[in-house]
């Protein structure tokens, strides 16, 4: 069993609980209850009604969608202290994607109907909502964006320069920094919309420009040159203009036209 004062804390660290007061945090972990997930298990499907929204207490979440193709189409991860199913939750709609435990996985589930009657009463808690509606819009125009204009090593030094951030250390750091992936290089290409053939390549690119190091689950990054090729505009990758790459495959035009919507 979660313990409860975790649980609030974990709220804490939420965008969409954030604000509140402890003891409104603490009103909010008694209305929810655990549940537990195998690795590989489904906790909700793509076009369930939206009964709830959930926090990964331990674990990793995929949140996913099938293409017509069969391909896995990779909208980011849940991990520790993340909320998912937020979306459907908030408008009662229909799922727009799948959840999977990637990892065993312990989640506090949170009723639609707790969730409800929590905003009516607080205004900053809809406030929250409203704001947290409009990261995920932005987000999701980002996503488009690298998709459809910036190669593979462009979208993996974005995504290593974001895990660095996470951990607190997106500054310029004249020593190396160590980024633990948690996950395959497939799992990585399905979150970047690339294959993990592409995905290998990228990071044999990062490793020829100084930018990064990879060993095993573990990548050293080389923040300031990761900075430069995040940018986009970089005037050669292995003697070739970043910008002069290829069109989007397939795979690449399949993620454009999903919303990245829980």
């Amino acid at each position: 069993m979660a313990h409860v004062a975790l649980v609030i804390a974990l709220l804490g660290r939420t965008d969409l609980f954030r604000l509140l007061g402890e003891a409104d945090r603490a009103a909010v972990a008694a209305q929810m209850r655990e549940a537990t997930y195998g690795s590989g298990q489904l906790i909700f499907g793509r076009g369930d009604v939206g009964e709830a929204l959930y926090l990964v207490v331990e674990g990793r979440v995929r949140l996913s969608v099938l293409s017509a193709e069969g391909r896995v189409l990779s909208f980011g991860h849940a991990g520790r202290g993340d909320i998912f199913g937020e979306i459907a939750a908030l408008d009662g709609q229909a799922r727009t994607a799948d959840a999977t435990a990637l990892t065993r996985s312990t989640i506090m589930v949170l009723a639609r109907s707790s969730l409800k009657r929590l905003m009516e009463t607080s205004p900053q808690l809809a406030q929250a909502a409203v704001d947290l509606l409009c990261r995920k819009l932005r987000r999701t125009s980002e996503q488009i964006e690298a998709i459809a204009l910036h190669s593979t090593q462009v979208r993996l030094a974005r995504f290593l320069l974001a895990a660095i951030a996470m951990k607190g250390q997106g500054e310029a750091n004249l020593r190396p920094v160590v980024v633990d992936l948690g996950m395959s290089q497939t799992e990585l290409g399905l979150l970047l919309g690339a294959s993990r053939s592409k995905v290998n390549e990228a990071l044999a690119t990062l490793e020829k420009l100084g930018a990064a190091r990879h060993t095993g689950q573990h990548i050293e990054c080389n923040v300031s040159v990761l900075q430069d090729i995040a940018q986009g505009d970089q005037s050669t990758t292995l003697g070739r203009p970043l910008h002069s790459r290829t069109c989007p495959t397939t795979h690449d035009r399949d993620r454009l036209v999903m919303s990245s919507l829980r």
